[in-house]
C-alpha cells in the first residue's frame, strides 16, 4: 500500500497542515513585539514599554543636571583671575574675568601649605580606613549575633543616635570630656596627675578627629551591614551548623561572604572620598590646634576662596581634587572588578 493510501484518524484528517515559516519572519506569535538580531527589543518599544517609570525620575534627573552637573560650567574660573565684583550676574563675571591659563595650577605646585593640606588629608584618610571603616562592620556582627530583637533594636538605637548630632554638638561633648577643664582633666588633677591635652594637641589631633568620627557615624555604617545580613537566609546557617561549623566558623563561611559585595561597594565609595575628610568639623577646631596640623584641602580651598578672595586659586585646588577622586574611584572599582565583585557599576 502506498503512503497516500495510508488511512488516518479523524482528528488527524481534519488538524490543519502547519506551513514552515520563512527564513525572513520573525518567529513567535503575530503580536509578539518585534526584536533585533540579538534578541533586544527596539528603542521604541522600551521607551513605550518604561514612558511611565522615565516620567518619574524627570524630577531627579532634573535636580541632577541642576545642582550637580551645571556647577561643572564654573569650574573655568580656575583658568581665570576671577573678580566677582565686574557685575552683579555671576555669569556676566565669569565672561567677563581675564583669562589667565595655567597660572593657578602654577602657583599651586608651588606652595608649601597646599602640600601640607595634602599631607594632612592623606594621613587623616588613612587613619580614619583603618581604625574607622571596620568598626561599623564589626559593630553589626556584634549586634546581629544577639539573640533578643528587644536588646538588639535598643543597642542598635542607642549607637545611631549620635548620626543626628551637629559637629557642634559632637566637639561640644568632646571638649567637656577630654578638654583642658573636662571631666577627665579633673579627675586626674584630684588624684595628683596633670590634665588632659588632647583637644589642643596637634600631635594627636588626627586621632581625635577619628574618635569623633566613630562615635557620630559608625551607627549609619551599621543599618547598611544590617539590612546585608538580612538578607541571607537563615537555611545557610542551619546547614553548617549540621555539618558541625562552629560560630566562628559559620561567621566565617557565611556572614562575611554575604557582607563582601556591600563591604566592596562602600570601599570603593569612600577610597573615592578619601580627598573629603569631614570640613565642618575640622574647620570648627582649626584655630585649636593651628593650620599646620589641621589644614586639609577642603578648609585650604575655603580659607583662600572665602577668607583670601582669591577664587581662582581655589577653584584650581578644588579642580585638582575632584579629578583626583574621580581617578580614585575609577581605580577602586577597577579593583573590586579584579576581585571578582560589582562593584559601583559592572563591566
Amino acid at each position: 500500500m502506498s503512503h497516500s493510501t495510508v488511512p488516518r484518524s479523524k482528528a488527524e484528517a481534519t488538524k490543519p497542515v502547519e506551513k514552515p515559516a520563512a527564513s525572513g519572519d520573525a518567529a513567535g506569535p503575530p503580536d509578539a513585539p518585534r526584536r533585533g538580531k540579538r534578541g533586544k527589543l527596539s528603542l521604541r518599544l522600551r521607551y513605550r514599554r518604561d514612558r511611565v517609570l522615565l516620567l518619574m525620575t524627570l524630577p531627579a534627573v532634573a535636580l541632577v543636571l541642576v545642582f550637580n552637573y551645571l556647577p561643572i560650567l564654573g569650574n573655568v574660573v580656575a583658568f581665570q583671575d576671577y573678580d566677582p565684583y565686574i557685575s552683579d550676574n555671576g555669569v556676566a563675571s565669569m565672561l567677563n574675568s581675564p583669562m589667565v591659563g595655567l597660572e593657578n595650577f602654577q602657583r599651586i605646585l608651588e606652595d608649601s601649605a597646599f602640600w601640607n593640606a595634602l599631607k594632612n588629608t592623606l594621613v587623616l584618610f588613612f587613619l580614619q580606613l583603618v581604625l574607622f571603616f571596620p568598626i561599623p562592620i564589626l559593630l553589626a556582627l556584634l549586634i546581629n549575633s544577639v539573640v533578643r530583637p528587644r536588646v538588639r533594636a535598643v543597642a542598635q538605637a542607642v549607637l545611631y543616635l549620635p548620626h543626628f548630632f551637629s559637629w557642634v554638638l559632637v566637639i561640644a561633648v568632646f571638649q567637656q570630656m577630654f578638654g583642658g577643664a573636662g571631666i577627665f582633666s579633673q579627675l586626674l588633677r584630684q588624684n595628683g596627675h596633670d590634665g588632659l591635652e588632647v583637644m589642643t594637641n596637634p600631635d594627636t589631633f588626627m586621632f581625635l578627629l577619628t574618635a569623633q568620627s566613630v562615635w557620630k557615624d559608625a551607627g549609619w555604617g551599621i543599618i547598611v551591614f544590617l539590612a546585608a545580613l538580612a538578607s541571607v537566609s537563615p537555611d545557610l546557617y542551619e546547614a553548617a551548623a549540621m555539618d558541625g561549623a562552629g560560630r566562628r566558623r559559620r561567621m566565617w563561611h557565611v556572614t562575611l561572604p554575604a557582607l563582601r559585595p556591600v563591604i566592596a561597594l562602600l570601599l570603593v565609595l569612600r577610597v573615592g572620598d578619601a580627598l573629603t575628610v569631614g570640613f565642618e568639623q575640622i574647620l570648627l577646631q582649626r584655630d585649636a590646634v593651628g593650620p599646620g596640623a589641621s589644614e586639609v584641602l577642603d578648609t585650604f580651598v575655603w580659607w583662600n576662596g572665602v577668607r583670601n578672595q582669591d577664587f581662582g586659586y581655589a577653584a584650581a585646588a578644588g579642580l585638582i581634587k575632584g579629578v583626583v577622586s574621580l581617578g580614585l574611584v575609577l581605580a577602586a572599582n577597577k579593583v573590586a572588578h579584579l576581585m571578582g565583585e560589582q562593584g559601583v557599576y559592572k563591566k
